[in-house]
């Protein structure tokens, strides 16, 4: 994948199961981008569905045309120079491609736990829900999850903490030149030092 200029809007596009920690790590990402000067919105998939995309339903046609809806806005912000940050289910690859070949700037983060561990962080219980056959169409369960084939980034949630999660975000987009180094840390000499020895152990980075 080709850099680009440090200044330029682009999009954050965070796929994976419900309860995978999508959310959590938009939450995380956003404040420390906005820390480093740069214009950011969020569109969280629940929020999304209560406002742009209300009246539509959970076929396969009504999710793809709620991921499109999401990607016409995050187009419009980042050509504009907003960093975008999309945290959406979106589980069907052909509809998170179709988005990415029409925004020029995109980072697609393959945010994966295991479907046991979504089901544990569930604290509304629609999994339960699925499984007992009230909630039709529920991604995991009746319905597919297609894992991206090449993202820029994978992080494993069910393996690190969200803060380690983050910070490999945050890597990627610097290596990425989308976005300049911190120039002081988000996170404190410990926290980085848990961070690197997690990755060693992970075998991502190197003693």
């Amino acid at each position: 994948m080709k850099t680009f200029g440090r200044n330029c809007g682009f999009t954050i596009w965070f796929t994976g199961l419900p309860c995978s920690g999508k959310s959590t790590l938009a939450r995380l990402v956003a404040p420390e981008l906005e820390r480093r000067g740069r214009a950011v919105e969020v569109l969280d998939g629940d929020v999304v569905r209560t406002h742009l995309s209300k009246g539509l339903g959970f076929s396969k046609e009504d999710r793809d045309e709620n991921i499109r809806r999401i990607g016409f806005v995050c187009k419009l912000l980042s050509k504009h120079g907003v960093v975008s940050i999309a945290a959406a289910v979106s589980p069907y690859r052909a509809a998170r491609d179709e988005v990415r070949a029409a925004i020029e700037h995109f980072v697609e983060v393959y945010v994966n736990a295991s479907l046991e561990t979504c089901i544990q962080r569930d604290v509304k219980g629609l999994y339960q829900q699925a499984r007992a056959g009230k909630i039709p169409n529920f991604t995991g369960i009746g319905d597919p999850y297609e894992p991206p084939l090449r993202p820029e980034l994978i992080v494993e949630t069910d393996k690190e903490s969200p803060n380690a999660s983050a910070a490999r975000v945050l890597a990627k987009l610097e290596e990425l030149a989308l976005v300049e180094p911190a120039e002081t840390s988000a996170y404190t000499a410990e926290e980085v030092e848990k961070i690197r020895a997690r990755l060693v152990k992970l075998g991502y980075i190197e003693e």
